[in-house]
């Protein structure tokens, strides 16, 4: 029925121009679809990767928040930016937590850049204070490894 109505007002090269838009605009339909998949499915894949470090940094656990560090990482605490080896970051976060015990800790964002690696940006609250914290990991092998992480006070 839909198809006699709609060649009696089109005719007939019309009627195939009709179809033909229904076509596309079912593309497009389908074309959003996808994209929204691989973009909540890259999300999970995210949320996966920053999970471990944020619940550490939620416990104030500079020992498991470690075990996700490579083996050198630059600190940035409050602006002092430093190297450190595996077992000293552990010290040094150590002592953040203790000079600045949290209160809460969220990740507000996460992303990509182009080279592929990942990063999560963070609020951590301690009293009255509030930091930034931005996690920058690469992957290494089958594993998502932190390399730089920075803690600096709004």
């Amino acid at each position: 029925m839909h198809l006699m109505h709609c060649q009696a007002h089109l005719g007939k090269p019309n009627l195939m121009a009709y179809f033909w838009t229904e076509i596309m605009a079912m593309n497009r339909i389908a074309v959003l679809w996808v994209m929204i998949m691989t973009s909540s499915a890259l999300a999970q894949a995210q949320s996966e990767i920053f999970n471990p470090m944020k619940e550490a940094i939620k416990a104030s656990d500079a020992s498991s928040l470690v075990k996700s560090f490579a083996e050198s990482v630059d600190i940035n605490l409050e602006g002092n930016i430093n190297t450190y080896s595996k077992a000293q970051s552990e010290f040094v976060i150590k002592d953040f937590f203790k000079k600045h015990p949290v209160n809460d800790f969220s990740i507000v964002h996460m992303g990509s850049s182009k080279g592929g690696l990942q990063f999560a940006i963070g609020r951590y609250l301690s009293g009255s204070d509030s930091y930034n914290v931005l996690m920058r990991v690469r992957q290494v092998g089958d594993e998502y490894l932190v390399h730089e992480i920075s803690f600096v006070k709004e």
